[in-house]
């Protein structure tokens, strides 16, 4: 089993809503976990067991805080379903058939209320006449390869009146040719007895299922379908969604009959629905079970629901009542005690009818399996939901997993599940696959993790049909069908091949990636740490060594220094280590034992008028001591000249007033900074770029598209006077390499099976990487493929841009400027063809980006698509050659102050990629800088520090990747020289950061030793002296001398 993501994305209101629910579930850490999932699980079906008492679905939806994002049991899941699973498609008569006056059809509760109830819906004549096109309804199930087809009977066909007597010949014969047909293509016929479409006479003679008489004219057309249908149907379903039969149909009035306003009559329905069931049940059960050897149950239909706050009891036990007065309704009577829930009967004491002790025991436990429907009917109207004021979630396996806990291990067959598309929607249905992809996923995910007993799927529908109180305005079929045409020709749309690659693989397969490999990047490899613009100190922070004044403290007890007048100290010169801010970067730096730091100067602070009249030699030297201290640790730098953001232009006021990158002046302004750049910090510089992402400077220059193609032009001729000054005046003595980042994301069709998908994707690179690379490193010239979309546009009258032209002397300036290929790579957008008719630069390339909900996602909606990373490496490859390459940013947001496993995710998937791209393909990948060294305040947080320099736990593990050099085997290869001299280095670092401390011991030591020495002399000099004096009271022979020694 493989988690993972793949390509996709849905695209109207409803997808974004769950967009914002998995990001909101997300920011909640995720909860239910697959292990804990199932010891949840398995604890409270055992106290049912034990207790004889129902379950408790409430459980579902304790959050554990600390539960990981990237818990394998969260992730999009690559793995197979169960062998021999259910795959199936299904449709409602009413919705399809069509012919409501042909060959003595009677009327149903629907055929009145579309025409009293619905604008503009005269009939259902037109629809989709699989009564008519039955082949064609075959064809496309032929197509699918599906296990089972679910379609329901129309009772008013067989029945006109509704009464059981003499079938209608014509009716029958359809369901027989239906039937027989499925059985010669080894298609399991699942057959709905009623899908809402009542006979009218009973509605109008007895007033529909309010009256009980129903339940037995509903038995005896269930027994003639046994008879005459059963010898080759083996699956039986009663009721389609019963809550949706009472609850719409006679208290909103949004379905068929259409009455609303009596609670008590929806209630009676719902009993009245239930003892039909039941009836049903018993009688398949005695009377036919026995010989036919088939299984019965009802489609019980629910919305889903989540709470405000997950840890609050209260808001917890309002999304249980929401689902027990929803699904617990009828699924309490018929799978559990066979009784209504006590909280229905609590709130509901007055209007709920009750069941008698026998009733009890002809109700529970008539279904063989539970049948449940999920789909946009059971979210709409959203206003006539039970809500209890808590958020409505899209989330199955979370269904299934309340099924479960709710009624213990009964197998689930997924009666009805898909989502829908505007009715002008065709064949290129992407919203349909993905909102599939999700639910499909989430089965799988319930199946594997949670051990739930799902034993088959019905995607919903077949067919464009008629779509209960939205009519036509919406369609949720797979195969599209023009209303309005005489054949009803059945299009196979983009979900129609989808689903039927899923069932041909049984699931989801990995084609993206190719399993993880094992190797290790070169010893010379550049593992290194992106920061953005640093800020230059304007002063020393430790001015101790550099004030020659004498300072008093506390002379008048204020606590504060007075200077003494007239008293000058001698001092020593500032030192690098002086700033503080650059302590703090080696230490960060030492701590993930990089090789390479990239930063960013910043242009106002060394030139602040623009030119070379005012140089702020302080904001150099800052710069040189951060490149030279780091160098003392065997760190180099890269230094970035140019980095602007969509929020700071980066540019110093006077060349910002006179236009900015507008004007072409500033381009020699450029090249004047990066030249004393040069002059100063060349000399320890060995990695130079000169503009980080000027493809994305059209964040800024987009008042019209011209302004951003001029914009992107001065950047061009800028970035290669620059490298032509160093390549002529620097270079020779200096040895260094320039180039210049781009922003370079991969890009994926939204919709794989659709040609305008492919090629915006392909249109997206070149608009976005080839627009500064073609010219670079390849052609001198913007690229081909953009000119003559920009042309096509303009022809169209849909866009007046205009790509500037290169004269041949820019060409052959700006081709070839560039030593390696340096991008900065984040992730894997999802894009779609959408034709626009405006003038601006986003307008031109006619894309639109999708975000896939089944994908691992940041806070800010960056997927995680390691793959992407590999595919934009051979892509580079591929249309520029054997480049050297840097990966010269690459990161992820990640909200954890602490334990931000997100990013340790994405660091060893990413860097897996790279290390494929190395190894497979050959990319000659010369580095990787991890994006970003710390992280700012109210920004995401894409630190490996905070914004108060603590380290977070990926700290480590990026120290880990880089001390072995990717994923090395267990037979690892010869260690790189270098580790000896990092030893080095870190001793050489702690020296330097505990210089203080060390400092204070070398004199406390020698104090000590001088204490000690002191002392010892002076016990000497008394021994000494106390030895004389005793010496004296001793007498002497005659003619000796006392001596002392």
């Amino acid at each position: 089993m493989k988690p993972g993501c793949a390509a996709g994305s849905p695209g109207n209101e409803w997808i974004f809503f769950s967009t914002d629910e998995r990001n909101i579930r997300y920011r909640k850490t995720m909860s239910n976990g697959g292990l804990q999932r199932s010891v949840i699980l398995s604890a409270f079906i055992l106290l049912r067991a034990v207790t004889g008492f129902s379950g408790d679905g409430r459980a579902i939806w304790s959050k554990n805080p600390d539960f990981s994002p990237v818990n394998e049991s969260q992730l999009f899941l690559y793995d197979t379903f169960p062998k021999n699973f259910f795959w199936g498609v299904g449709t409602g008569a009413f919705q399809v058939e069509g012919s409501w006056k042909k060959d003595g059809k009677g009327h149903s509760i629907w055929d009145h209320f579309t025409s009293t109830h619905l604008k503009n819906v005269n009939s259902t004549n037109g629809s989709t006449d699989s009564y008519i096109f039955l082949e064609k309804d075959l064809s496309a199930l032929d197509f699918l390869e599906v296990s089972f087809y679910q379609f329901s009977i129309s009772w008013p066909r067989l029945f006109p009146d509704g009464i059981v007597g003499v079938a209608n010949a014509k009716g029958l014969q359809y369901y027989n040719a239906l039937i027989d047909a499925l059985i010669r293509r080894n298609v399991e016929p699942v057959v709905t007895l009623y899908h809402w479409d009542l006979p009218l006479e009973l509605q109008e003679k007895y007033g529909g299922w309010k009256n009980e008489t129903i339940i037995d004219i509903f038995n005896d057309y269930a027994t003639y379908c046994f008879q005459t249908f059963g010898d080759r149907v083996k699956y039986w379903i009663t009721i389609h969604n019963p809550y949706l039969v009472a609850w719409h149909g006679y208290g909103t009035g949004v379905h068929a009959p259409g009455e609303k306003g009596n609670l008590a009559a929806v209630y009676t329905v719902g009993h009245n629905l239930i003892k039909a069931h039941s009836k049903v049940w018993h009688n398949y059960n005695i009377n036919f079970r026995p010989h036919q050897k088939g299984w019965l149950s009802i489609t019980l239909g629910s919305h889903w629901i989540e709470p405000n706050r997950s840890e609050n009891t209260m808001d917890i036990l309002k999304c249980q009542q929401s689902m027990i007065s929803v699904l617990g309704w009828f699924a309490t009577p018929i799978h559990g005690d066979g009784d209504y829930p006590e909280v229905m009967k609590k709130k509901l004491l007055s209007i709920l009818p009750l069941f008698s002790e026998a009733e009890k025991n002809e109700v529970r436990g008539t279904a063989d399996f539970f049948a449940f429907s999920f789909g946009p009917n059971n979210f709409k109207p959203l206003n006539t939901m039970t809500k209890m004021g808590q958020n409505v979630s899209l989330n199955l396996r979370e269904v299934l997993n309340w099924i479960k806990l709710e009624y213990g291990n009964s197998r689930i067959l997924i009666a009805e599940n898909g989502w829908f598309t505007d009715s002008h929607v065709k064949t290129e249905d992407t919203t349909a696959i993905y909102m599939m992809k999700n639910f499909l996923n989430q089965v799988l995910q319930a199946i594997r993790f949670d051990e739930v007993p799902v034993f088959g799927y019905t995607a919903w529908s077949l067919l464009d049909g008629f779509e209960w109180q939205d009519a036509y305005t919406i369609r949720r079929g797979l195969f599209y069908v023009d209303f309005n045409s005489k054949h009803k020709e059945r299009k196979p749309k983009s979900s129609a091949y989808y689903y039927k690659q899923i069932i041909q693989e049984n699931g989801f397969i990995l084609k993206e990636s190719i399993p993880d490999v094992q190797g290790q990047f070169p010893c010379d490899f550049s593992w290194g740490i992106t920061e953005s613009v640093l800020k230059p100190e304007s002063v020393a922070s430790s001015p101790q060594f550099s004030d020659p004044h004498l300072y008093v403290w506390n002379v008048t007890g204020n606590r504060l220094l007075h200077r003494v007048e007239g008293v000058r100290l001698k001092t020593r010169q500032a030192q690098c280590t002086d700033f503080v801010s650059i302590k703090k970067q080696l230490e960060m730096l030492a701590r993930l034992k990089v090789t390479h730091y990239r930063f960013a100067l910043d242009w106002p602070s060394v030139l602040p008028t623009g030119n070379l009249s005012k140089v702020n030699r302080q904001a150099l030297r800052y710069y040189r001591c951060v490149v030279s201290e780091g160098l003392k640790l065997n760190i180099s730098s890269m230094v970035t000249l140019y980095y602007p953001t969509h929020a700071h232009l980066g540019l110093p006021s006077p060349l910002l007033h006179s236009g900015g990158w507008l004007n072409t002046s500033t381009a020699k302004a450029f090249q004047d900074y990066a030249g004393l750049c040069f002059q100063e910090l060349g000399d320890l510089v060995k990695l130079w770029i000169t503009i980080n992402e000027p493809n994305r400077l059209s964040d800024i220059y987009n008042r019209t598209s011209n302004d951003t193609y001029r914009a992107a032009h001065n950047l061009l001729i800028a970035h290669a006077l620059v490298w032509h000054l160093y390549d002529h005046q620097y270079r020779p003595s200096q040895h260094g390499s320039l180039s210049l980042s781009l922003h370079s994301d991969w890009a994926e069709p939204a919709n794989p099976y659709a040609d305008s998908h492919w090629k915006a994707a392909e249109r997206f690179l070149q608009f976005e990487i080839a627009w500064f690379a073609e010219p670079i490193f390849k052609t001198g010239d913007y690229p081909l493929a953009m000119r003559e979309y920009i042309a096509f546009k303009n022809r169209q009258g849909l866009s007046s841009s205009t790509l500037p032209h290169f004269t041949e002397e820019e060409k052959r300036l700006v081709k070839g400027t560039a030593d390696f290929y340096s991008l900065n790579h984040f992730t894997t957008r999802f894009v779609m063809h959408e034709p626009q008719n405006s003038s601006r630069y986003d307008s031109d390339r006619d894309v639109q980006f999708l975000q896939d909900i089944t994908c691992l996602s940041s806070p800010t909606r960056l997927a995680v698509m390691p793959w992407g990373e590999r595919k934009v490496l051979r892509w580079i490859q591929k249309n520029y050659g054997d480049l050297d390459v840097y990966i010269t940013a690459s990161g992820i947001d990640d909200q954890s102050l602490e334990n931000d496993e997100l990013r340790k995710y994405y660091l060893e998937k990413y860097i897996q990629e790279a290390l494929k791209a190395y190894l497979i393909d050959k990319v000659k990948i010369k580095g990787y800088y991890a994006f970003k060294l710390t992280e700012e305040k109210s920004k995401p947080r894409f630190g490996f520090f905070t914004s108060d320099f603590k380290a977070k736990s990926s700290t480590q593990f990026y120290n880990k990747l880089i001390s072995s050099r990717g994923f090395p085997s267990e037979n690892n290869s010869p260690r790189c020289s270098q580790t000896q001299r990092n030893t080095e280095c870190m001793v050489c670092l702690f020296l330097m950061q505990k210089k203080p401390l060390i400092f204070f011991g070398c004199c406390f030591f020698f104090t000590l030793v001088l204490l000690l020495s002191i002392t010892i002399f002076h016990k000497q000099k008394r021994r000494k002296f106390w030895k004389a004096k005793n010496f004296q009271h001793i007498p002497l022979k005659k003619g000796h001398k006392r001596v002392f020694r």
